[in-house]
């Protein structure tokens, strides 16, 4: 990728001064000083305020996190370990002719990945014809050769995904990655628009924004349409939430999700398995249970079948999977399918299952299990993001332009001690939006994670998690890692698409006529 350009300042009124564009696409601006047609009402609402009511603003979102108990676990940090997950006042819009074809890629491509896993775990076609490489799926550490010749309901192994979109500077949307096996950050979507509601209500349906708060009745329809044919009560089948406990980093989402679907939020002592059935333990005694929306990982599940010094699973829950008595989603053995290296075949995968060409590309990644790929990274070490195929979070990650030489170093070994554990891409130049930082609006790196679902149908809630690298030319999200987040807006067909919002009358009354108190 070649050198960025100097950023160019623009003049435009407060609170805009400190605010710059490069090469990277900027989600509010077309030009300097020019916004977009569909942010003109938001830029002009936001040079018409003074900086403390936007600061007065962003501290009432921020009550809102606080009063609500929206947290993220940071592990290792010396300031603590749980935090306020930081959110950006000012939202992120995207157009209805560009959600429609993000809507269309996702699709496609959560269709294709489910046949593949079904095909890798029955009939292994596309490791015959040599399309995927059989040593890159027997080497995965998520491969699962007990799922071997295992039927699933409805054949759907990735009920729940979540995708990491980014967009490069030519205004094109690519895939990042594909997070199958228990994706997060969906309760800080709904955090994001639930506060963003109360602080721009008016704005907010000024701008004919597409509601996102039928996630989790949609979630959970999605759940029940997953009940196995066993299922003893078929027209109330019981669904519960699996969670590690309350020290896993994502937590506040188990909680929050179990609330918001109504089920019983579960760790595994509050379960057992009596004859291949599983059972909840309730005051009232045992409770078949028929689905399990697990957010533990499969290592930890059963230690009769997996790692035997578990104490988070429960044992024999895979022998009551494996005869059909209950289901569990994402289905055992689907991080074979997010492992980082076969992402790279994503694109074939598409193409041999569905006889499609991918409407949403991948971004250009090289396999340090090939010598020529390697060799070209290795060489290049200073230009590429490098990233261990299993790990999450912004862990095990080099980004190349930011990083020191004895980092490089450090790396190369690394790659060349063990090369199917390593993948390499392009510094990407993320795409940039307007973001709230000391009563002033400056440009950082965002990127986009919807969530789909596949149950009967496939189901996109129109928006998903905007992640934000709060730190400025930090081009990682990751809250772990100091990022943040902002709410997405997803504009409705023939609205805001189309024309611009007037909202003068509304600034005069202050922001959106509802600000929190």
């Amino acid at each position: 990728m070649t050198a960025a350009a100097a950023p160019s300042p623009f003049r435009v009124p407060p609170p805009f001064v400190n605010y710059r564009l490069d090469t990277a696409y900027d989600e509010m601006f077309c030009a300097p000083g020019i916004p977009r047609d569909f942010y003109q009402a938001l830029h002009r609402m936001l040079v018409s305020l003074p900086a403390h009511e936007l600061r007065k603003s962003q501290q009432a979102a921020d009550l809102t996190f606080l009063h609500e108990g929206i947290t993220f676990t940071v592990y290792g940090s010396k300031e603590g370990t749980e935090r306020i997950f930081p959110n950006d006042l000012i939202p992120r819009i995207i157009p209805a002719t560009e959600w429609a074809k993000i809507e269309k890629g996702l699709t496609q491509r959560l269709t294709a990945l489910n046949l593949f896993l079904r095909d890798i775990y029955h009939e292994g076609r596309i490791l015959s014809e040599g399309i995927v490489p059989r040593e890159l799926i027997y080497s995965c550490k998520h491969f699962r050769r007990e799922m071997r010749g295992l039927n699933v309901p409805r054949d759907i192994y990735v009920s729940i995904c979540g995708t990491d979109l980014v967009r490069v500077p030519d205004g094109n949307y690519a895939v990042l990655e594909d997070n199958l096996r228990v994706p997060s950050g969906v309760s800080y979507m709904l955090a994001n628009r639930k506060a963003l509601k109360r602080v721009f209500p008016t704005m907010f349906r000024d701008y004919g924004v597409s509601p996102i708060e039928q996630y989790p009745p949609a979630l959970l329809a999605t759940l029940r349409s997953l009940t196995p044919e066993n299922c003893a009560y078929t027209q109330d089948p019981v669904t519960v939430l699996l969670t590690p406990g309350v020290s896993n980093s994502a937590y506040f989402e188990h909680t929050f999700l179990a609330q918001q679907m109504g089920i019983e939020l579960v760790e595994g002592r509050d379960l057992l398995v009596h004859d291949n059935v599983v059972y909840m333990r309730t005051t009232a005694g045992p409770r078949r249970v028929d689905v399990i929306y697990r957010r533990v990982d499969d290592d930890f599940l059963d230690p009769l079948c997996f790692r035997g010094d578990s104490i988070l699973g429960v044992p024999g829950l895979f022998n009551a999977y494996r005869t059909g008595n209950v289901n569990i989603a994402n289905a055992i053995g689907t991080g074979l399918a997010d492992d980082k290296a076969v992402y790279a075949y994503v694109p074939q995968i598409i193409r041999f299952y569905l006889d499609e060409e991918p409407i949403l590309p991948n971004v250009e990644t090289y396999l340090m299990t090939d010598k020529s790929q390697r060799k070209h990274v290795l060489d290049h070490l200073e230009d590429m993001v490098v990233k261990a195929v299993g790990e999450s979070g912004g862990y095990g990650m080099l980004i190349g332009p930011h990083s020191t030489k004895q980092q490089r170093d450090e790396f190369r070994v690394r790659i060349m001690a063990d090369p199917r554990n390593y993948i390499a891409q392009p510094t990407l130049s993320l795409s940039c939006a307007p973001c709230l930082i000391d009563d002033q609006v400056e440009s950082r790196h965002i990127d986009l994670r919807p969530y789909i679902l596949m149950g009967e149908k496939v189901t996109l809630v129109p928006g998903g998690l905007t992640r934000v690298a709060l730190r400025k030319g930090s081009l990682v999200v990751n809250s772990s890692q100091g990022g943040g987040s902002k709410d997405t807006w997803v504009l409705r067909a023939g609205t805001a698409d189309d024309r611009v919002v007037e909202i003068d009358e509304e600034v005069r009354r202050g922001i959106g006529g509802g600000r929190l108190a």
